[in-house]
């Protein structure tokens, strides 16, 4: 079994992971759902742990929540990074108007 102190920081590190996803999530241009998600998953996983030795109700069912919908969407991020054909290329973005009436 892990003692309380061990328990404090697993669940610190979880919280680290929620943090730095937030922060990506707010920081980037484009945003690498299966990443954002699987730091979500693992960050309320280690929290669910932490809260195994430190049980509290509401904390518990916030991280199974959280961790069931960072599951689900690691799953749909990794489906249609799957189903993306290698092979096909995006579309090259038309050219910006120059705003002087030219187009």
């Amino acid at each position: 079994m892990i003692d309380s102190f061990t328990a404090d920081v697993i669940g610190l590190i979880g919280s680290a992971l929620f943090i730095g996803a937030f922060a990506y999530a707010n920081l980037t241009k484009t945003l690498n759902k299966a990443a954002f998600n699987l730091a979500n998953l693992i960050g309320s996983i280690l929290l669910l742990i932490s809260l195994s030795v430190n049980f509290n109700l509401a904390a518990f069912v916030l991280e199974t929540a959280w961790g069931a919908i960072a599951a689900a969407g690691l799953v749909m991020a990794l489906r249609a990074r799957k189903s993306a054909s290698p092979s096909s290329t995006s579309p090259t973005p038309a050219p910006r108007a120059s705003g002087r009436g030219d187009q």
